[in-house]
């Protein structure tokens, strides 16, 4: 078996056996998401505000990420985002709220 670990700024990728492991969500957060969300709700931590949005699941927040929102753009207006940098993020984001 063979580890080999790459690293950029806004993403760790571990490739171990052909697989690539997910991204870091806090670090995606906070690269990409954090300056709206300490403006504009749901802000991070706030319990009240992301119940609602917990209940509809993990995939259903990272598609509207995806496909935009209200006033978030598609991507969060970040095209560089991967799917997986998405629902990294989305992911540390409910588990901050929890």
């Amino acid at each position: 078996m063979k580890l080999i670990h790459f690293s950029s700024a806004a993403l760790a990728v571990s490739l171990f056996a052909g697989q690539a492991l997910a991204a870091d969500g806090q670090e995606v957060y906070s690269n990409n998401c954090a300056v709206c969300h300490a403006a504009m709700p749901p802000k991070l931590g706030d319990k009240a505000a992301w119940r609602p949005l917990i209940e509809k699941g993990a995939d259903v927040l990272a598609a509207s990420v995806i496909n935009g929102k209200g006033a978030m753009p598609p991507r969060a207006g970040k095209p560089e985002l991967s799917d997986a940098d998405i629902s990294a993020a989305v992911d540390y984001m409910m588990t901050q709220a929890k």
